[in-house]
């Protein structure tokens, strides 16, 4: 069976929705799986790796028995994409506390900025098997 890396999302956030969009229309070799930090199945994979529930703040990637959170996680992501994505990958020798900074000033403002949903993303029949739950 293959195992998939696992992105838990804000299912109600632009700027996260856009994000996932993009993923899916690139993700060639079919490594992602997603879930809602809100959704049953998000909240489910929190409470295993021991992160609270409540705290929709911050993507998180799971990687096997691994999981990786705000800037360290969109790091992660983007090594599986090539061109300029990969590049991303070199913010790894910038400390995390000051990757994470910046991280958090978009995150506390991507509803201003990008816009909220009223409910969280409903996927598309032919997209249900991309989506934990």
């Amino acid at each position: 069976m293959k195992e998939y890396k696992v992105i838990l999302f804000d299912g109600v956030c632009n700027l996260c929705n856009s994000s996932v969009n993009y993923i899916i229309d690139h993700d060639k070799h079919d490594k992602f799986r997603f879930a809602s930090l809100q959704s049953e199945a998000g909240q489910k994979l929190l409470k295993k790796f021991g992160l609270d529930p409540d705290d929709l703040f911050s993507i998180i990637l799971i990687d096997g028995n691994k999981y990786y959170s705000e800037s360290s996680a969109i790091i992660h992501i983007s090594k599986e994409f090539g061109g300029v994505w990969k590049t991303l990958s070199i913010f790894k020798i910038v400390p995390p506390p000051l990757r994470n900074f910046f991280y958090r000033i978009i995150a506390k403002n991507r509803y201003k900025w990008f816009g909220k949903k009223d409910s969280c993303r409903v996927p598309t029949h032919e997209l249900k098997e991309k989506f934990l739950g």
